[in-house]
């Protein structure tokens, strides 16, 4: 469960780690005349905000209710703001990263420190990343500790308020059963202030019975998420512009790796699972046409599933409604040849290999009805 920045600043509170004085709001007319300037923040579950529009600045009332009333509604990534953090802006001295995550593949917790806070970790060099595996039972030494406030760059009163900042967000992370905890960007202010200035916290949904005091997931799904879900089929929205449709959930994240491999971005994909049923193919791509991609990747493998037959829902539902994206289509399996005659004469554009396909779909331009 992804918790809202709001939420997860009250739990960093309750753990002694400072967070900006704030509070939040579901309409203009509930800004306060205190604690000018201000940052408008809006409250969603993806990243990217500030690119979006949805963080903004404001010395007065007037400027925070303006603001506000620009931010509430806007839709980021596919999730629609319904509230507002107003927080007391810092005078910022310096940005650091900090947090926690669980590295499955070492199958420890893994500590990440940096001192290029404010941007995205994943491009943050390595030479300037401290990264440091432990087991869950222990917590970093006193050495791995020193090397990483030294990594910041930090010395005197900072040094000593940041390991134990780490050990209070360390507790925060084992106690609630988080995946995830990161503060991005963690403040030096000019005043010397330590203060946590962003918050995100993933809790192991299959941990939530233990923790009843965590707030209700708010917007953790987007529209068409929660369609889908309606409608019993896997969908998630992302980043980029390349709809993908395959059956089988390691299949579909194969067809993500392609499109990366080639310089392609999935930006939703709908795993059909091992469904051939045509009308489930039908809502599927309904749902995809109203993600509106740029293109469609189709990437069927038939063992149970019969190509054939999803071949005939595609058929059907490209005959019965306007799809400007164009479809390419990767089908191999149960009667396959059947499945790729079928999707020819229904103007698909077929592959005979994932990197073919990949190449294909990462090139195209979108279509009209």
């Amino acid at each position: 469960m992804n918790v809202m920045e709001y939420s997860a600043k009250e739990m960093f509170q309750q753990y002694g780690i400072p967070t900006p004085d704030g509070y939040t709001i579901t309409s203009p007319e509930e800004v306060q005349e205190v604690m000018f300037p201000v940052v408008v923040k809006a409250q969603v579950q993806t990243g990217g905000r500030g690119k979006a529009g949805g963080i903004k600045f404001a010395a007065t009332t007037e400027e925070a209710r303006r603001m506000a009333g620009e931010i509430l509604g806007m839709d980021i990534k596919g999730h629609t703001v319904r509230r507002v953090l107003i927080e007391r802006r810092l005078n910022v001295n310096m940005e650091l990263y900090l947090g926690y995550v669980v590295d499955r593949s070492a199958r420890k917790i893994r500590c990440i420190a940096s001192a290029a806070g404010g941007m995205d970790i994943e491009s943050v060099p390595k030479d300037r990343l401290f990264s440091h595996p432990f087991d869950l039972e222990d917590f970093m030494s006193d050495t791995s500790l020193d090397r990483m406030v030294e990594m910041l760059g930090l010395c005197g009163i900072h040094n000593d308020a940041t390991k134990d900042l780490a050990k209070r967000l360390y507790q925060l992370f084992t106690e609630k059963d988080a995946t995830l905890v990161e503060i991005n960007p963690l403040v030096i202010t000019h005043e010397g202030e330590l203060i946590a200035a962003d918050a995100k916290l993933v809790i192991d949904n299959d941990a939530l019975w233990r923790h009843t005091d965590l707030p209700a997931p708010e917007d953790e799904f987007t529209p068409l998420e929660k369609r889908a879900r309606a409608e019993g089929i896997a969908f998630v929205q992302l980043d980029g512009d390349i709809g993908v449709i395959a059956n089988g959930a390691g299949l579909t994240m194969a067809t993500l790796d392609a499109l990366k491999s080639v310089g392609g971005e999935g930006g939703v994909f709908l795993d059909l699972g091992g469904t051939d049923d045509p009308e489930q193919v039908k809502k599927a791509f309904r749902l995809m046409k109203d993600a509106k991609p740029k293109v469609v990747l189709l990437h069927i493998f038939g063992g149970i599933t019969k190509c054939d037959t999803v071949a005939i829902g595609v058929r059907d539902v490209l005959a019965e409604e306007c799809f400007e994206a164009p479809v390419i289509a990767r089908i191999k399996g149960r009667n396959e040849g059947l499945a790729r005659q079928i999707l020819k004469d229904a103007g698909l554009i077929a592959a005979k290999s994932l990197q073919e396909a990949a190449k294909l779909a990462t090139e195209a331009e979108g279509g009209e009805c």
